[in-house]
């Protein structure tokens, strides 16, 4: 080795030592008859010193170095007189005998710092630079040690890590793929595994009945914070088991999660149903970290004479706690937000219940104070409270009330992101029916079995069919979700039928799964956590871009390596693939 010490581990106990280390140099100042260079590594910072009165030379030579330099620096550990303790290394510096420059820099495009001043796109392009920031190389080990706990909890638990293929067959349901052509096969191609549902279900089938792999999945879907092309799910399979046993198997993995990652112990796992969050929260993703649950008020605002309650399919709202100081301006901030097209709602009513007890509303001249007072009832309102009210069809009210209630979360420091709150969502609907195809969807996918007791509707009422499936939720982030999966050959030709596909299609797209339910296949469910997003979570970040090591910017690009790229003649001929010319070619 080069180093005889990383530049995160010298202490007070080493005094006297003589060791080696090498790093980067982070950060270099001259004090006239003393020299200092901060070495930096991926273990911590070491402060150098070089003494312009017992070796000028090497003094001068330290000097002449520039950012990112990659040295090798040997000397005495010494106890520093002015010590920083904000760094475990902050009670020594290194007196330096020998130093040597191993390799040069540029000047970097941006300072490596926790607070750089370099844009997205440029610390993306220059992605090696970035990793060498503190703050993402803590995201990165905190990736790695995700990882590493969740192989030994399922290790314990006996489940089995698979490699499942990456070139697989393409299938029209869920996102796009992802197509890779054949050259041994010429006019065919792969696909990349959106996820290994069909193969983790062939492994039941196989008898494997604990299954699991850290894998890379792949979609061509728009992009934003919490998307990327390529992504990792914790994929995880069991056979002989029901709803039940999934649910506490993968409460278990979550809280050993939180336990020996954050040092947390999280005991509650509360249980929702779908109707019940779309109800109460507008989405079926609610974050519980706070009240503000949805109150519906059409028997109580219907028929006063009030145009847009009158005409409204649903009327509903919540009660902010202490927020009736709101001002004007406030209020009309609100409006315009609610107002956005991405929201979508016409306006907003509000209900101010002052702090004196009085009431003052947006719509005073419509409702008079006994009803308001019915309102106050409603709403469990108390002195200081406001009230704010979204009308107009029921789904896209309760969406908008669900991005209203967020917004007032995030202004009132509601959302904290040290504080944690998961539950299961459970009872999904097993289709939604698609207006424009005219046809039903899984709103998972078509493997997912309905509940036992649903099953007879599969003939007479397909809407009110509740899919045996399960979403868990932390903080208002969807990090998984599963189902207990169809075993019988008969229903699953049924499901596909539903969903408009002959039996043609359906053999020639999962014939190979439908033959293997024919071979004894067991009951078996499983759940997927998108990895990623765990990552960010558990790191407090919005963006998962951060905890890989190599992500692609908002239009799917690596700028760093220019991909994807054009390819050249020559491999287009030998995949006999001709590309269609257009205007700007």
């Amino acid at each position: 080795m080069l180093r005889t010490h990383t530049c995160g581990e010298t202490t007070v106990d080493d005094a006297g030592k003589k060791i080696t280390l090498c790093g980067w140099l982070h950060k270099s100042r001259d004090l006239g008859g003393m020299t200092f260079i901060d070495l930096r590594d991926r273990y911590g910072i070491t402060q150098l010193v070089f003494n312009m009165e017992t070796n000028p030379e090497l003094c001068n030579k330290a000097r002449a170095l520039g950012r990112e330099f990659v040295l090798k620096a040997t000397g005495i550990v010494t106890e520093r007189s002015n010590k920083n303790f904000k760094i475990p290394t902050g009670e020594v510096e290194i007196m330096v005998e020998d130093l040597e420059v191993l390799n040069t820099s540029k000047l970097p495009p941006f300072t490596i710092e926790e607070n750089t001043d370099g844009g997205e796109e440029q610390r993306m392009k220059y992605r090696y630079l970035d990793l060498r920031r503190e703050v993402i190389r803590k995201n990165i080990q905190l990736r790695h040690l995700m990882a590493q706990q969740t192989r030994v909890y399922l290790d314990a638990q006996q489940f089995i890590e698979v490699e499942t293929p990456v070139l697989i067959k393409s299938t029209p349901e869920g996102a796009r793929d992802f197509v890779v052509p054949s050259r041994m096969n010429q006019g065919e191609f792969y696909a990349l595994p959106q996820s290994p549902q069909t193969f983790k279900q062939l492994l039941m089938v196989a008898g494997f009945d604990r299954y699991y792999q850290l894998v890379k999945c792949f979609r061509d879907e728009d992009l934003r914070a919490d998307r990327q092309p390529e992504f990792t799910q914790i994929d995880c399979e069991m056979s002989f088991v029901q709803q039940e046993d999934v649910l506490n198997m993968f409460e278990g993995l979550v809280r050993h999660l939180f336990l020996y990652v954050k040092k947390i112990d999280v005991a509650d796992f509360p249980r929702m149903t779908y109707d019940e969050a779309m109800k109460t929260y507008g989405n079926d993703k609610p974050d519980i970290r706070f009240e503000m649950k949805f109150v519906e008020l059409n028997d109580l605002v219907k028929g006063k004479g009030f145009k847009v309650f009158d005409d409204a399919e649903l009327v509903v709202g919540i009660n902010v706690k202490g927020a009736a100081d709101y001002t004007r301006k406030q209020l009309d901030e609100l409006t315009e937000f609610v107002r956005r097209p991405q929201i979508g709602a016409t306006g907003l009513v509000y209900l101010r219940h002052n702090l004196d007890g009085t009431l003052k509303s947006s719509v005073d001249k419509f409702f008079n104070e006994d009803e308001l007072r019915k309102w106050v009832s409603a709403f469990h309102s108390a002195d200081g409270d406001l009230i704010l009210i979204l009308a107009g069809p029921t789904d896209k009210t309760r969406k908008a009330l669900s991005e209203l209630r967020l917004e007032m979360g995030n202004r009132l420091g509601l959302r904290d992101k040290d504080v944690f709150k998961p539950l299961w969502v459970l009872d999904f609907p097993s289709f939604e029916w698609n207006e424009e195809g005219k046809r039903w969807h899984a709103m998972h996918h078509p493997f997912t079995s309905p509940k036992p007791e649903d099953i007879p509707k599969l003939e007479t009422d397909l809407g009110s069919i509740r899919a045996n499936a399960y979403d868990m939720v932390i903080n208002g982030v969807e990090v998984g979700g599963g189902s207990i999966r169809i075993h019988n050959k008969d229903l699953q030709k049924q499901i596909f039928k539903i969903l408009g596909f002959s039996d043609e299609d359906a053999q020639a797209q999962f014939g190979f799964l439908m033959n293997a339910f024919e071979f004894g296949a067991p009951p078996h469910g499983g759940i997927a956590f998108g990895f990623d997003r765990l990552c960010s979570l558990f790191g407090g970040s919005d963006s998962i871009r951060d905890y890989i090591a190599f992500p692609k910017n908002n239009s799917g690009r690596d700028v760093m390596i220019d991909a994807p790229s054009s390819i050249s003649e020559e491999q287009l001929k030998e995949l006999n693939i001709q590309l269609r010319s257009t205007p700007n070619s």
